[in-house]
């Protein structure tokens, strides 16, 4: 049983690591940040996030790979947004967090900051 449980735990680990690599790559998360306040189009994001359109475009189909975000036609366009209200929930808790902890993850060198 013990055994069991632990290659439970240990699946639920795996997926919750991969659910945060969506949000740990800064491109990434420029992109759902922008898409916080609604749809976009890839080039609405270009703008808004200074990125390249092909460096967006992969990272878009990325986010919609994992389910993070979704993509909606409307005519010759498609536009993308969050894929769950629970995305824009997670980043206002992790900002309340940041409020509490911003020194000690700013000063941490275990994990260095990713240049874009």
């Amino acid at each position: 049983m013990a055994d069991q449980q632990r290659n439970i735990d240990e699946e639920s680990i795996r997926i919750k690591a991969k659910l945060f690599r969506g949000f740990s790559d800064p491109s990434r998360l420029s992109i759902i940040e922008a898409l916080r306040d609604g749809k976009q189009s890839v080039s609405d994001l270009v703008d808004i996030t200074g990125l390249s359109q092909p460096n967006v475009s992969n990272h878009l189909r990325c986010l919609a790979d994992c389910d993070l975000v979704r993509k909606e036609r409307d005519g010759r366009f498609n536009y993308y947004r969050l894929s769950d209200s629970r995305v824009h929930t997670i980043l206002q808790e992790s900002e309340q967090l940041l409020s509490e902890v911003a020194k000690g993850v700013y000063e941490c060198t275990r994990y260095e900051a990713i240049n874009q």
